[in-house]
């Protein structure tokens, strides 16, 4: 089973600690080969729904969208993490969920039978960790990526951390938190073996 993890933040601090925390629970669940990226850094050009996707069958933009691609198709099951901004995703976040488009424009089913999960990190408690999750949800759910959640009882829609602003030690001190990530992805593994983990894995060139 391959294993995407992306780091949606801006910065290195506590969602990048638990998006790597989640590939390393992953691996003593289940024989697992996983990638980690991040958002940081990167430059990341806005869609600007121009449809050169559409005609061409690539993205006008040549940026580092280019370093996510290939691992987006490479992957049987993907986690999202994002820490909480205005109470909902991160910029890096919402830009890479709307670039996907030009993938999905050269073959609208090239994400069908991915599973995909979802974890956002706040200062606050409630800081707008599930409204971020949901935008995750519906990214997968566009692009036909199953969506799992961790199950009733502590981790419904995704995993939730609340970082109290203090970025990894914040997070790694979260116990509940970090209880509601081993159940996303044991949830994740769970459905993704039994997906038969095929996802399309189709080389993809821009």
């Amino acid at each position: 089973m391959k294993l995407l993890g992306i780091s949606a933040s801006p910065r290195k601090a506590a969602t990048d600690y638990v998006v790597r925390e989640a590939l390393r629970i992953a691996g003593e669940i289940a024989e697992v080969e996983s990638e980690y990226i991040s958002l940081r850094g990167k430059k990341l050009n806005f869609c600007i729904h121009c449809d050169h996707c559409i005609r061409k069958g690539e993205c006008v933009h040549k940026d580092g969208m280019l370093e996510v691609y290939p691992l987006l198709i490479w992957a049987d099951a993907i986690i999202i993490g994002t820490p909480v901004y205005q109470g909902t995703v991160s910029g890096q976040a919402k830009v890479m969920m709307d670039r996907c488009r030009a993938i999905v424009a050269k073959d609208i089913h090239l994400l069908r039978g991915k599973v995909g999960a979802a974890v956002a990190v706040g200062g606050d408690r409630s800081g707008g960790q599930e409204i971020a999750i949901r935008t995750i949800i519906d990214f997968y759910l566009i692009n036909e990526i199953t969506p799992v959640g961790g199950g009733a009882f502590g981790a419904n829609l995704g995993a939730v951390i609340w970082s109290k602003d203090k970025k990894a030690e914040g997070a790694a001190a979260d116990s509940e938190g970090l209880k509601s990530i081993h159940k996303v992805v044991d949830r994740l593994i769970w459905v993704a073996l039994r997906n038969g983990s095929k996802g399309t894995n189709q080389p993809w060139q821009v």
